[in-house]
């Protein structure tokens, strides 16, 4: 089986106007993307290739449709694309053996330039997007070993060497997404999940929220995640991007109850993966995985 090339990249927008580049081995116009480095994650990798192509700093907004095509020599290609707000005061080209030049048009100019059908999708797609308004980043806390093995209060169990790992994962992930508010649920692998985000912020605090906390029966969640999807409206309604740890009993009720959805099961988050929640105004667009 032919393996598949992962890529990924940006609509990068400021002022209203989005970037395209000039590649000169192919003398195309195109969106900022570029191959994945090994297992990057796509958010990452995307805004690793935005930087270097174009010269900016792009903060992660929204999902965008996934592009997928055959390579010349057969192999499948997918490359995942995310809608950005350009940051900062830019810089040169970091990689010109791949941009030559760079080129801030109106999604309409951008349509008419780029030179491939399936980008200029992606560009119609975002023409038509509602403005985006708030985002909040939601997490499970990071893998804290056998709960049945642990001795003490469970609400001192702290992550183990995996969640660790995924801890580290999640700050990497969330450093193109530009959190300004950490807030974790009580137990203590809450709030260790958050502390590699925490210390690349610049140690940033933590605040403590009961709200996002398991109650004590499982039966009581519908009810708890509703308290904790109104509190987490509050946050996002209050500024500063929150990046929010939760438990996996709250989250997928969380996530229906912000969706109006009676169905959790297609909101159930494995330990230490996270959401991408994006707002236009009252109105929550498709909450992504990350």
């Amino acid at each position: 089986m032919t393996d598949t090339v992962h890529a990924a990249g940006g609509v990068l927008v400021r002022d209203g106007q989005v970037c395209l580049v000039h590649r000169p081995r192919y003398d195309d116009w195109a969106l900022p993307k570029g191959k994945l480095d090994g297992d990057e994650h796509p958010l990452v990798g995307a805004a690793r290739e935005v930087l270097e192509e174009t010269g900016w700093r792009g903060r992660v907004r929204l999902a965008l449709p996934e592009v997928a095509y055959t390579l010349p020599d057969g192999r499948p290609k997918t490359v995942t694309y995310w809608l950005m707000d350009a940051v900062g005061d830019g810089g040169p080209v970091q990689d010109t053996d791949e941009v030559d030049e760079v080129a801030w048009l109106s999604l309409a100019e951008a349509a008419a330039r780029v030179s491939y059908a399936d980008e200029r999708a992606i560009l119609d797609h975002v023409a038509a997007l509602p403005p985006v308004t708030d985002v909040v980043v939601l997490v499970r806390h990071a893998h804290a070993g056998d709960r049945k093995k642990w001795s003490g209060n469970d609400a001192l169990r702290p992550i183990d060497e995996v969640g660790a790992g995924q801890a580290e994962l999640f700050a990497r992930i969330c450093g193109p997404i530009g959190p300004g508010r950490l807030v974790a649920a009580t137990p203590l692998r809450c709030k260790q999940t958050l502390e590699p985000l925490a210390a690349t912020l610049g140690g940033m605090p933590i605040v403590v929220d009961g709200a996002f906390a398991e109650p004590a029966e499982a039966e009581e969640a519908p009810a708890k995640a509703k308290l904790a999807a109104q509190r987490l409206l509050e946050l996002r309604s209050a500024g500063s991007l929150p990046a929010i740890c939760s438990q996996g009993k709250v989250i997928p009720h969380l996530l229906a109850a912000l969706r109006d959805e009676a169905d959790p099961e297609p909101y159930k988050t494995p330990k230490g993966s996270a959401w991408l929640l994006t707002w236009s105004g009252d109105r929550l667009l498709e909450p992504t995985r990350l």
